[in-house]
């Protein structure tokens, strides 16, 4: 089965009821965690962004919460789960804001790790991606906002 472009999709739900729509999200929401958690986020979390990039650092910290440092390997598995976990919630919200500030606050956490990036080279890959990221997003925001971020980066770099 072929699925059908966005702009069809869009063309089909307009022509709905309203009962319709609600009762195809519904069911939408019931078949993956993602559906579920990008309703949650449209519907409860959109309106306010300074508490959702909270409750996304809460997440991060809980996520730093588990990683088990006896091994290397174990730091950088679950350092990879944070970044997508991270990655996820931002592309939920599909703001540069968001980005940049949840992206910051998990570069700021994997620099706490401390002598491990500078001793594993995966680990420090990961590190300077997400800098590469933030620097991508910072170039695409307006001036005014870009000078508050530049100097947070820089204390990271």
């Amino acid at each position: 089965m072929k699925a059908a472009t966005v702009q069809e999709i869009k063309l089909e739900l307009q022509q709905l009821p309203q009962t319709k729509v609600t009762e195809l999200c519904l069911r939408l929401a019931r078949f993956k965690k993602e559906n579920k958690e990008l309703l949650t986020y449209l519907l409860f979390e959109a309106d306010d962004m300074p508490l959702y990039i909270k409750h996304v650092n809460e997440e991060v910290d809980a996520l730093f919460e588990t990683i088990n440092k006896s091994n290397v390997y174990f730091v950088k598995k679950t350092l990879r789960k944070i970044v997508r976990t991270a990655a996820k919630y931002v592309r939920y919200s599909g703001s540069e804001t968001v980005e940049a500030e949840v992206l910051i606050y998990l570069c700021t956490r994997i620099k706490e790790l401390g002598t491990t990036i500078n001793s594993n080279t995966i680990i420090s890959n990961i590190y300077k991606a997400q800098l590469k990221k933030i620097d991508k997003v910072i170039a695409a925001m307006h001036e005014d906002l870009q000078y508050d971020y530049v100097k947070q980066v820089r204390k990271l770099g």
